[in-house]
């Protein structure tokens, strides 16, 4: 039996097959039982224990059952929670902190950015301060299947996680990757430089069949949404934060996760300090 968890929280039943999907290609591949998490909202006027009697705890534990029942018929290891919490994205991070999670996989809506949120405000605040790996699947879209993935390359941490993930869909898929690197000026050196990036990239995919390698010239997020039209989903790490500016996913993931018409999924490693202790260091330093 597996001794770690893939969390996957779940809130509607006609989105849940989508990002189920991919959970269980990632909990296959890397031997982990789901974890399927519905969070109950609880108002303030009301305490944990009185939520349990007052609020309409069965269409909860309906969701959760549908989730649990979607992954045992893949034959993956699973188990379902109900969580009473004051917010979503708290009972998300506390359920990840006591349950030994390697990953947190959440669906977005890829709605429209409002001020000062990102992805979404429960999504944010998860990606902000999770103490694993989050991956960020928009799941507005219909995916038949995954034929073929596409891995923009960057370089760093959340770059190489990213063809991780890849690498474990594609073989769960018996799918093609193509890892691509993009230049603003193609010359010899800016070439050779995105090839050698790509190839050091390529062996953190693992055992793919078929994978391909491309540098190609233009504006980041118009070139790599064109090729995306070739492909049935992306996967892309999220930017790295800088010394006293923590990023979430980054302009370049966000906006190619929003405009791609294939599947996206954004890809954030562990982050080393909580959002609450980062802002306080941050607060002393300026």
């Amino acid at each position: 039996m597996p001794t770690n968890r893939l969390l996957v929280p779940v809130a509607n039943p006609e989105t849940a097959d989508r990002l189920l999907t991919t959970a269980v290609d990632i909990a296959r591949d890397r031997d982990l039982e789901i974890l399927v998490l519905n969070v109950v909202d609880v108002p303030m006027q009301l305490t944990l224990e009185q939520a349990q009697d007052e609020l309409d705890v069965e269409s909860h534990e309906e969701i959760v059952q549908y989730a649990v029942d979607i992954v045992r018929e893949a034959d993956v290891p699973v188990m379902g929670r109900v969580r009473f919490g004051r917010d979503v994205a708290g009972g998300v991070i506390d359920v990840a902190e006591s349950q030994g999670v390697d990953a947190v996989l959440l669906g977005w809506r890829g709605r429209p950015r409002r001020r000062d949120v990102v992805l979404g405000s429960y999504i944010d605040e998860v990606l902000a301060n999770a103490p694993c790996d989050v991956y960020v699947k928009r799941i507005d879209r219909d995916q038949a299947s995954v034929d073929s993935i596409l891995v923009p390359v960057a370089g760093g941490p959340n770059t190489t996680d990213a063809a991780t993930v890849a690498g474990t869909l594609a073989r769960a898929n018996d799918a093609s990757v193509e890892l691509v690197h993009v230049v603003a000026d193609r010359t010899e050196e800016t070439v050779e430089a995105g090839r050698e990036l790509l190839t050091r990239t390529s062996s953190e995919l693992g055992a793919v069949e078929s994978v391909s390698e491309t540098v190609l010239e233009g504006p980041v997020v118009e070139t790599i949404t064109e090729r995306a039209d070739d492909h049935d989903l992306i996967v892309i790490g999220a930017a790295e934060s800088g010394v006293l500016r923590r990023v979430l996913v980054g302009n370049v993931p966000e906006e190619i996760g929003r405009e791609a018409d294939s599947a996206v999924i954004m890809v954030k490693r562990r982050q080393g300090v909580p959002e609450t202790l980062w802002r306080r260091i941050r607060d002393r330093l300026v």
